[in-house]
């Protein structure tokens, strides 16, 4: 394996870090600030630098790259397989209606089976419901099939994100690639490190991901009456109180952000679905808490390793960087520690994260989680 990265700021050109090589028909994957991404010469100023690539883009609410968390960056991390090969595939919610559920079995089915290890998929994250998104997935996917991934950002806006393969980003879009090989060995985990507090609540009316009520009362004047003051800043002052959601069907309990809001309908609109009848509580973290649960994270995706990881995908939430402002690098710092000094470093921060919990190998959408998938040939 073989991986160069570059790193572009405002008008500039990019500038690469570290070694550079010559580089085979590589996956190329860049992220970015969605008006870095907006510029229409982006594709092409990539495509120079990469005439063989295969170039996936997304938009961000913040860049990873190495140890750094930067802002209205663009990072290029080029990755050239030597024992092993990847298929990428698009689609476009559009498409489908805004069916997530059939886009994602569409998309699972143009994967041939045979010696896919992965699938890491790379979403749209203003209008996707990614519970739909992943339930598609995993209704056509082998147990046996790994998949992770994230839902791209646009910093705290919240106003449009940007996906695309082999053109100039664009809305709607979700990416996937799918990983191929013998020897490919590749991990992935996620882990929060937020606390439930006040009192536990019930859903009692909500569709798929948009939340109506919590015990029979509207369930966004519950929340603004929660933040008080803070209200008036509606999405982003929810990124620092998100909802615990347990269901009757599963052990562990679902991080929910919220998305967006409703004022007219009194409804808040949940990165992923939230049942009626789920048990809802509030959350809030630390930034001891938050590195510590990027630490558990990465020694989760260890667990089991044959190989060394040689390069670390990642996926924050936006909400774990809002919590921890001027120190969000100690996150990655504390994920360096548990993969390694010679494990490459790239990702974003996200809208949703997905991967499976330890117990289990179905992939769910979380938010506020720190989230790896580790690469080895």
């Amino acid at each position: 394996m073989k991986v160069v990265q570059a790193i572009k700021k405002a008008d500039k050109p990019f500038v690469f870090i570290g070694s550079t090589t010559e580089l085979n028909n590589p996956l190329v994957l860049v992220f970015g600030n969605r008006y870095a991404l907006e510029s229409p010469t982006i594709y092409k100023e990539v495509q120079e630098l990469f005439p063989t690539g295969h170039i996936v883009f997304g938009t961000t609410s913040g860049e990873i790259i190495d140890e750094m968390v930067l802002e209205e960056t663009t990072i290029i991390t080029a990755i050239e397989f030597q024992k092993s090969t990847f298929l990428i595939k698009r689609k476009n919610v559009e498409d489908y209606g805004h069916d997530d559920c059939l886009l994602g079995e569409s998309l699972m089915k143009e994967f041939p089976e045979e010696n896919l290890r992965h699938l890491f998929v790379i979403s749209e994250g203003s209008t996707v419901n990614g519970s739909a998104l992943i339930n598609g997935l995993e209704k056509i996917k082998k147990k046996r099939i790994g998949l992770s991934g994230g839902l791209c950002g646009d910093d705290d806006r919240f106003e449009r994100t940007l996906v695309s393969y082999n053109e100039n980003p664009r809305e709607g879009e979700i990416v996937a690639i799918g990983f191929y090989g013998e020897s490919l060995e590749i991990t992935s985990a996620n882990y929060g490190g937020w606390t439930p507090f006040g009192p536990e609540r019930t859903i009692t009316k909500s569709h798929d991901n948009i939340l109506y009520e919590l015990d029979g009362k509207p369930a966004l004047d519950l929340y603004k009456n929660y933040l008080g003051e803070k209200a008036c800043e509606l999405p982003k002052s929810a990124l620092l109180y998100p909802l615990s959601v347990k269901t009757l069907d599963s052990a562990e309990p679902i991080v929910r952000t919220i998305l967006n809001i409703n004022d007219e309908e009194n409804t808040m609109i949940l990165a992923g679905d939230v049942p009626e009848g789920a048990k809802v509580q509030l959350m809030m973290s630390s930034v001891d808490d938050i590195a510590n649960g990027a630490y558990q994270a990465a020694q989760l995706a260890m667990e089991g390793r044959t190989n060394a990881p040689e390069f670390a995908l990642l996926v924050s939430c936006i909400g774990r960087k809002l919590v921890m402002d001027q120190r969000t690098e100690e996150e990655i710092e504390e994920v360096r520690s548990v993969v390694g000094e010679n494990t490459l470093i790239s990702g974003f921060y996200s809208y949703g994260e997905m991967a499976p919990f330890v117990t289990t190998s179905a992939c769910k959408l979380h938010n506020q989680t720190m989230t790896l998938t580790l690469f080895s040939e």
